[in-house]
């Protein structure tokens, strides 16, 4: 690839052009192939990198060993992101051991590999990948773009019963759907019920990770991330650009508002509707949060 395409692609600049074979690290990067640089914790690798160009910003150019070329970008990682989508290898659409019911309306390009079950009337849009061992329910609807790693399960029913006068459970059917919109991806393991009689829906841009849970009638705005072990209870509306750090979890029936980031192992019991960071279990600011660290640090001391 011409780094003259790259440069449009990335909207960066440099004094030379050239053929580009691929994207790599610092360390790994052979010549003829191109790397980045964001964090100085690998200023060794990239002064002893063979790659012969490289995604900096202008003011680390004067980093580079004499042997790479400086692709002057604002941020060095995004445009990496960028182009390891340009350089992933291109797929070809496998059927092997694929079922596939009845009424399902799949795009021609969508790649399906192997040992998947796709059930009766699910749509599935332009250019989505789905990997191994993949199981996709009923009536399910997954937009383009997206990707759905193995062993995830899409559209089971959510957690729910009534209880008998002798606390006998009497399962509650899921009649609704999972809608996964645009560009979202589902990591591996991971599980999304189905709705009860509406839809759980994860809007544009919403990535998740391996080894979480999302249960039934939950609504995730554009471009939420959910780390892994985490899990969102039944009718959980979350807002947009809000982040789950690992293993934190909400109560049912909760809302959260836009631009909200939980740390790791938070427990969210309540409605946090104002954007900022929070922590801790049951949740709190994140400032607030480590106030109370210190303070049982200190009782701990005396």
């Amino acid at each position: 690839m011409k780094l003259s395409e790259i440069l449009k692609l990335v909207d960066g600049r440099c004094e030379e052009d050239g053929e580009v074979s691929f994207i790599n690290d610092t360390k790994n990067a052979k010549k003829g192939e191109i790397t980045f640089f964001s964090d100085r914790k690998f200023l060794e690798d990239l002064k002893n990198t063979k790659a012969s160009f490289v995604l900096v910003k202008e003011k680390d150019q004067e980093l580079l060993p004499d042997s790479a070329k400086a692709v002057i970008v604002d941020d060095p990682y995004l445009a990496f992101a960028i182009l390891s989508n340009v350089f992933a290898p291109k797929q070809k659409v496998i059927s092997k051991n694929v079922v596939i019911g009845e009424g399902c309306d799949i795009a021609d390009d969508v790649v399906l590999y192997s040992n998947i079950t796709i059930g009766n009337g699910v749509k599935i849009g332009s250019g989505s990948v789905i990997y191994p061992n993949v199981t996709i329910y009923d009536n399910t609807i997954i937009g383009e773009e997206c990707i759905i790693h193995s062993g995830a399960v899409i559209g089971s029913d959510g957690f729910g019963y009534a209880y008998t006068k002798k606390r006998e459970p009497v399962k509650i059917h899921h009649f609704g759907r999972v809608v996964l919109a645009n560009k979202v991806e589902i990591g591996a393991n991971s599980t999304i019920d189905r709705g009860v009689f509406g839809d759980t829906f994860l809007d544009d841009g919403v990535k998740v990770d391996n080894l979480v849970q999302i249960g039934h009638n939950c609504k995730l705005g554009k471009n939420c991330i959910i780390v892994s072990q985490s899990g969102l209870a039944g009718s959980t509306e979350v807002g947009e650009n809000v982040t789950f750090g690992a293993q934190s979890g909400t109560a049912g029936h909760l809302k959260v508002g836009d631009n909200v980031m939980f740390a790791a192992r938070s427990g969210v019991t309540k409605n946090v509707l104002k954007s900022g960071i929070y922590a801790g279990f049951p949740i709190k600011t994140h400032k607030e949060w480590l106030k109370e660290l210190a303070t049982v640090s200190k009782l701990s001391k005396k």
